[in-house]
């Protein structure tokens, strides 16, 4: 494992006591109710964990990639759903102002989304375009100082409760996947209808929505970047999404390894505590070996986003990795509790839950693959 710095260490011992005191008491719960932990947010960025990426100038840590895996990870291991919102807020809307806005969206945007003030989110997947995500259908035409948008998004993470979106549109059809074009877009523009939160199998909490975009008028100052350059935003903030993402499923095989080790000192059979039998410590040592070396690997990446070394094959292979692993880790997690953990009274079939979704999310196991394929081909 990496050494880490004095900073980093102060950083997760205090996202681990704030995980531990705020977060995992209303896990269950968070779950059940299938409610956003609205007050969690401005907690979250009382304590800097919002903006532990982002410009000190704005009121963020500045602390790089690595730290913000870090943060995803600890948050992850205390309720996953809590994490899926935190890396929508902080990584795929907050980190894109920060790395392509201008100085004015900067200081328009920022210092909220560091604050929990406001809550981020990003829209490119629309009812028809999920993993092919440069066919979009939601267009924005240009008017004298604006543009306005019309269309659908879909499966929108923190959609019913964003008050800052970072939208992607095509500006341009004839140009295909180089006709997209970023906007900011906030929640209290006229013309935006955010749909009833969708009733998921897992991540419950954070919410998802379909939102409705009719004739919404986006001043011309909220592009994101620059007109049918979107692309590029696109692509690149995927690759970093994919790395911060990746730190939710470790997070989730870390919980299963702490439940599944707790659990077989003190369940009895036979006499004796299930981990005396040889059977149960297998299970746990092939928990153990996918998470340390999904962690490992997450943060070498990690590292090279922080030295600005960005490879979208590896990128799309430790996602890949490592929710393929945590799949697997909640199943087994599962298979040790036997009976108690098909049943609700407990908390780890959340686990199972939780991480079929990074199978799915930024990109398919499916799209993973190709990527990673592509770029080995193409001597990438």
């Amino acid at each position: 494992m990496i050494d880490f710095s004095d900073e980093e260490q102060l950083m997760l011992e205090a996202v681990s006591e704030f995980s531990t005191t705020e977060i995992k008491p209303i896990a269950q719960d968070i779950d059940r109710l299938n409610n956003f932990p609205h007050d969690l947010w401005q907690k979250m960025g009382g304590v800097g964990l919002l903006g532990i990426n982002a410009p000190v100038a704005y009121g963020g840590s500045e602390m790089g990639y690595f730290a913000h895996c870090l943060v995803m990870q600890e948050l992850s291991a205390a309720s996953a759903a809590v994490g899926l919102s935190y890396a929508a807020h902080s990584n795929l809307c907050l980190n894109q102002i920060s790395r392509y806005g201008t100085e004015e969206q900067k200081k328009a945007f920022l210092p909220d989304l560091i604050t929990g003030k406001k809550i981020g989110s990003l829209a490119i997947s629309e009812p028809n375009h999920g993993s092919d995500a440069v066919g979009m259908q939601l267009t924005a035409v240009e008017k004298s100082d604006c543009y306005a948008l019309n269309g659908t998004k879909m499966w929108i993470t923190n959609g019913p409760d964003a008050d800052v979106m970072v939208v992607y549109a095509k500006t341009n059809k004839d140009l295909k996947a180089q006709g997209i074009t970023a906007f900011i877009v906030t929640s209290e523009m006229s013309g935006i209808k955010k749909m009833s939160k969708i009733d998921k199998l897992g991540m419950r909490g954070s919410n998802t929505c379909e939102i409705l975009f009719d004739n919404v008028l986006v001043p011309k100052k909220n592009i994101l970047g620059f007109v049918n350059k979107g692309i590029e935003v696109l692509m690149t903030g995927l690759d970093y999404e994919r790395v911060i993402l990746a730190a939710g499923p470790v997070g989730i095989m870390q919980s299963a390894l702490d439940k599944v080790i707790a659990y077989s000192k003190t369940r009895t059979q036979f006499g004796s505590p299930i981990g005396d039998f040889q059977l149960i410590q297998a299970k746990i040592a092939d928990i153990y070996t996918s998470y340390v070396s999904s962690m490992a690997y997450l943060h070498m990446v990690a590292k090279n986003l922080d030295r600005n070394v960005v490879s979208r094959k590896d990128a799309a292979s430790v996602i890949l990795m490592a929710a393929e692993n945590a799949t697997k880790v909640a199943l087994e997690a599962i298979q040790i509790f036997g009976a108690n953990g098909y049943s609700n009274e407990y908390d780890v079939a959340i686990l199972l839950r939780d991480a079929k979704l990074y199978e799915i999310g930024a990109g398919t196991s499916e799209i993973r693959r190709i990527i990673i394929g592509k770029d080995l081909l193409a001597g990438k």
